[in-house]
């Protein structure tokens, strides 16, 4: 599988969405989101499968070391051990979120087996982001899964892969939005409604960032928790 992820170097919500985290572990989340930007990097830069899982092997090896070696001078890595390992975050549990990118380079196709894995995979940077924010208690695994399906739906376009991508989403954004977040955790909440808002716009449509209308609703949730 070779999925086109396009990159979105001015997203006025996502620095919206990171004003919510409380200053002291704000760079926590944003540390991990630019691990998962430099994985989706990763993916748009490779064509050839055999040089991607390479690639994906030496993040998975390199985040592994971080719980037993200082980082390599890679600004990603040296992030991640500042932030994310007084937090109690290891580097070991970060592993997963590299397997949910191998998915797209070990799959021809993406049946519901393989979106499982690639959610459960990438969406767990959720369930790391929320021992780092102390939100534990938040429905971590069903946020993550969904927002990590439907941005994959909305850079897959359309197609018979796409809506299975969105219809995999649905439900599990769906069970994230039921109860409410957590102050601690509404960044991650804020991340989850961004991600619902997405799959009501039309398959390869361009996203209205910052359009009042989604901004307004991150800010309710903000202010809310629902």
């Amino acid at each position: 599988m070779n999925a086109s992820l396009n990159s979105m170097p001015d997203d006025p919500e996502r620095a919206l969405i990171l004003s919510y985290v409380p200053y002291v572990s704000r760079s926590a989340l944003a540390a991990l989101l630019a691990l998962d930007d430099a994985l989706a990097q990763l993916l748009r830069t490779t064509s050839q499968p055999a040089v991607g899982q390479l690639r994906l092997a030496w993040w998975r090896e390199a985040l592994a070391k971080l719980d037993t070696a200082p980082p390599p001078a890679e600004p990603v890595l040296t992030g991640l051990a500042a932030e994310l390992l007084p937090r109690g975050v290891s580097g070991a549990s970060l592993v997963p979120i590299v397997h949910g990118w191998e998915v797209l380079v070990e799959e021809e196709a993406l049946d519901g087996l393989a979106l499982a894995r690639f959610a459960a995979g990438r969406g767990s940077l959720f369930v790391a982001a929320g021992k780092a924010l102390d939100a534990g208690d938040d429905p971590l695994a069903a946020a993550g899964e969904g927002w990590a399906l439907a941005d994959l739906a909305r850079h897959l376009g359309d197609g018979d892969e796409a809506d299975a991508a969105r219809t995999a989403a649905r439900p599990r954004l769906a069970e994230a939005l039921a109860p409410r977040w957590s102050r601690n955790g509404r960044a991650l909440g804020a991340l989850a409604h961004r991600a619902r808002m997405d799959l009501e716009m039309p398959a390869g449509a361009p996203l209205p960032l910052g359009a009042p209308k989604r901004v307004g609703r991150l800010l309710w949730h903000r202010l809310s928790g629902r």
